[in-house]
């Protein structure tokens, strides 16, 4: 039986770059800050548990565990059967809900894996993979005002340690 390969998507997708993790002072979570690679000055944002959110912070410091994170498990396991990850795209969004594809490539069969937007960007990361939203997702994103508040978020903790 031949592999069927996943489709690509048709549609122009927006190519996203993590600015910075944020810790919610209200919440145990991370603000996770998005923006996008070509100079538009609005940012995506993603509420991640504090795990994940420190995950992906460690990715961007590329810091090293004593001993494998999840997110390197996974590339580790990628890497030895021969399987790139190629990029992640965030594809949907329901009732503030994100979701993201993972986008893998083995002996030139690309398949896809439904994932959640935290573990699928700290994979990106760490595979030094693009990471795109479509365009849909990117007008109904969530905190499309939460960038001044973010701002005065930021100010108000100055001095405090961004994660």
């Amino acid at each position: 039986m031949i592999p069927e390969e996943t489709p690509q998507p048709t549609e122009p997708l927006i190519e996203l770059t993590v600015n910075r993790v944020v810790e919610d002072p209200n919440t145990d979570t991370r603000i996770l800050v998005l923006s996008r690679t070509d100079g538009t000055p609005e940012n995506f944002m993603i509420w991640v548990g504090a795990a994940e959110g420190e995950s992906i912070r460690r990715a961007l410091d590329t810091s090293v565990t004593p001993r494998p994170m999840s997110h390197d498990l996974v590339r580790s396991f990628g890497e030895h059967l021969g399987i790139i990850t190629e990029r992640v795209v965030i594809t949907d969004v329901k009732s503030s809900t994100y979701f993201a594809t993972v986008y893998l490539e083995n002996k030139g069969v690309t398949r896809t894996v439904d994932a959640r937007p935290s573990d699928a960007i700290g994979l990106a990361l760490r595979c030094h993979a693009p990471i795109y939203v479509t365009p849909d997702v990117w007008k109904r994103r969530t905190g499309q005002n939460l960038d001044a508040w973010l701002n005065k978020l930021e100010t108000k903790n100055i001095g405090a340690q961004e994660v």
